[in-house]
């Protein structure tokens, strides 16, 4: 999983693509019994949550008559062409699949012309325009993975636990003109634990879709679901991530660094330079200590111990180009790193703004 449907190096994905143009409120109808719902999303977070939705519990409420997702993509080394998680999900349960490379004036006619009623969106990779949002009359929501209204943008699940956050979560809001700024109906809040990457926090996000939506959409059915405008002062935004992100500046702090290695794994995955090649950082932690920044202080049965500009990093996991990441007893077995070798430092750049981040994406 990635911060958009796939990530530029085609490695694990990780993220939400973020949607921004809105539509009205939705319109209640009453006649519905079971409505049909479109989903339209490319990660395989959002797998639980569609594994409840034809389930007995949401298959009782929700009829789910179309997917929408992404077309095929080259992934991996091989860059092979292959389906994502969701588009193999439904074709195992003969559910129609639509993989629009735009979506133009004819795609959305035809998606009219199927009638939902209701419109489910998760980290789908296509901005919506507000005439294919205004279709169902039931509203087309979305799940954004924050506790808006901080976070709002392309990396949340990276950026929370990056910046050190204690929680974060799951968002059901409507999608307005403004990049996640919509009304927010309910949230799901997970924590965040001292020894949790990216790659932990998005499988716990991806349970959390499931009793947030089971709250909610009853509600919805019924007329009864509020959607509360968000606090726009205490917003935050959060970019695209990219290689460059990689880079670590020892001058911060041991817990500066430790969050930010445990976001940016698996991808793009924190690193120094080291005997000429990239030595990656998978998990890490601060612990109290001093070292001058940069220099290997030395190691202990949980790690390589790093100097920084207050407390001593801890280098839970390593891994070497082409090798796998390992626990840092296993590698330093294999790969001893002197007491005394210095990495590097580089500037990292700053993964949250109070402002939107520029955008170079057309609407389509």
């Amino acid at each position: 999983m990635a911060q958009d449907a796939l990530n530029p190096a085609g490695g694990a994905r990780l993220g939400f693509a973020s949607l921004r143009f809105g539509a009205a409120p939705p319109r209640l109808c009453t006649h519905m019994s079971r409505p049909r719902t479109a989903f339209l999303g490319s990660d395989a977070i959002s797998l639980p949550l569609l594994d409840w939705l034809v389930g007995p519990e949401g298959a009782a409420l929700v009829e789910l008559t179309a997917i929408y997702t992404q077309p095929d993509r080259p992934v991996g080394r091989g860059q092979k062409v292959q389906a994502n998680a969701i588009k193999q999900w439904a074709l195992a349960r003969g559910l129609p699949v639509h993989q629009p490379e735009k979506i133009t004036s004819e795609v959305r006619a035809a998606y009219a012309g199927s009638a939902p009623e209701l419109a489910l969106v998760m980290a789908y990779g296509h901005i919506l325009r507000d005439d294919f949002i205004a279709v169902p009359p039931l509203g087309t929501l979305n799940f954004h993975a924050s506790l808006l209204p901080r976070y709002r943008g392309a990396s949340p699940i990276q950026t929370s636990v990056a910046q050190g956050e204690p929680e974060t979560g799951v968002s059901l809001m409507r999608i307005v003109r403004q990049l996640d700024a919509g009304p927010v109906a309910d949230r799901e809040a997970v924590a965040i634990g001292r020894h949790d990457t990216a790659l932990e926090i998005e499988q716990k996000l991806a349970g959390a879709c499931v009793p947030l939506l089971a709250r909610a959409l009853p509600r919805l059915l019924r007329g009864e679901l509020a959607f509360v405008e968000q606090d726009h002062a205490a917003s935050t935004f959060c970019r695209k991530l990219t290689k460059e992100d990689a880079a670590l500046d020892f001058s911060a702090s041991a817990a500066v660094l430790a969050a930010r290695i445990n976001g940016l794994n698996p991808w793009p995955a924190a690193q120094v330079e080291w005997q000429g090649q990239p030595l990656k950082f998978g998990l890490a932690d601060a612990i109290d200590g001093s070292a001058a920044p940069g220099e290997v202080a030395s190691a202990d049965a949980e790690g390589l111990l790093i100097g920084t500009a207050s407390g001593l990093l801890r280098v839970r996991r390593l891994q070497k180009p082409g090798g796998k990441m390992l626990p840092a007893a296993d590698f330093l077995r294999g790969s001893p790193v002197a007491p005394g070798t210095v990495f590097a430092s580089r500037p990292m750049a700053p993964l949250v703004d109070t402002k939107p981040f520029p955008v170079l994406r057309k609407v389509v």
